[in-house]
């Protein structure tokens, strides 16, 4: 492949907040919530990188190779023939890092965006299928990056082809009535830790609940909000992730006790609700949650990773 042609000028790229799992659809369901991570970069002469970072994670991010953002720019120049001689970026983060509302697929989806959007042609040559295929590879599963490339609801999954496991997706547009709520609590839980508590098998009972919860959950998001509450019940893997956010996992049992339509977000501890209820019903809920957590009223949002 010919070395690409990058552009002069710089490239700006949203991405939203996702939520995968909705209970029930492990690894396979996701959600795109109007919380966007904006991101800045332009091909500079001067070798290296100037980065510069404000807002969640601010204090922690590295500002080298080792940057989520850097690594996914570079995997997209990489797979579009080469790498820019320097680059400069500056990323806002508004998405919370460590709370499973798709920090780092966010991060991954904008690095593969600039990249795209850097290099003339790049839109051609780096699909959204790729797009998708390169976000898994880094991400290790597809459904946060999934909803976070094509927005509203969508179904990922992995399948082989040849030897070769091949990241797949396709799109759901939610019903307008469906809004979301985010319980989001001070401290953070590695996405690494909470799937080191699954277990490795779990009952053939447990397993039929959640196949048909599953398959619910897609009608439920697409044409019946009623089914919501019935339909995010989790027989799979959130009780087994309790010790790790037990304050998460008490609003969670309350909420749903009361008929919520309540789970933890990704791999948590963010609850996130489902609901489509006024301020009357976000006001009880946030009275209920109390002071250990920030509560935010969320859209979902129909566009994934898009230009500002």
């Amino acid at each position: 492949m010919a070395k690409p042609t990058f552009r002069a000028t710089p490239s700006q790229i949203q991405v939203p907040a996702t939520s995968a799992n909705l209970g029930p659809g492990f690894d396979s369901l996701g959600l795109a919530l109007q919380m966007h991570d904006k991101y800045v970069a332009r091909v500079i002469d001067e070798s290296g990188l100037d980065i510069d970072v404000i807002g969640e994670g601010a204090d922690n991010l590295p500002r080298n190779e080792k940057n989520l953002l850097v690594k996914a720019m570079f995997a997209g120049f990489d797979y579009l023939g080469g790498r820019p001689r320097g680059l400069a970026i500056r990323a806002k983060n508004v998405i919370p890092h460590g709370r499973g509302l798709g920090s780092s697929a966010s991060a991954i989806v904008g690095g593969l965006a600039l990249a795209r959007s850097l290099v003339l042609g790049g839109e051609d040559k780096l699909s959204n299928e790729v797009m998708l295929q390169l976000a898994t590879n880094l991400e290790g599963h597809p459904d946060n990056v999934a909803a976070a490339i094509y927005g509203g609801a969508t179904v990922a999954w992995q399948e082989n082809q040849h030897g070769k496991l091949v990241a797949q997706a396709i799109s759901l547009a939610p019903d307008h009535r469906i809004s979301a709520i985010a319980f989001i609590p001070e401290a953070a839980v590695s996405t690494a830790k909470a799937r080191r508590l699954l277990p490795e098998t779990i009952p053939f009972r447990d397993a039929v609940n959640n196949s048909t919860n599953t398959a619910l959950l897609v009608h439920a998001l697409t044409l019946r909000p009623d089914l919501l509450f019935v339909s995010t019940q989790d027989f799979l893997h959130q009780s087994y992730r309790e010790e790790a956010m037990p304050a998460s996992f008490a609003l969670l049992t309350k909420f749903r006790s009361a008929g919520v339509a309540a789970f933890i977000s990704g791999a948590g501890p963010t609850v996130l609700v489902l609901h489509t209820g006024g301020a009357t019903e976000v006001a009880e809920l946030t009275h209920a949650a109390g002071a250990k957590f920030r509560v935010v009223e969320v859209a979902i949002s129909a566009a994934g990773v898009l230009p500002f």
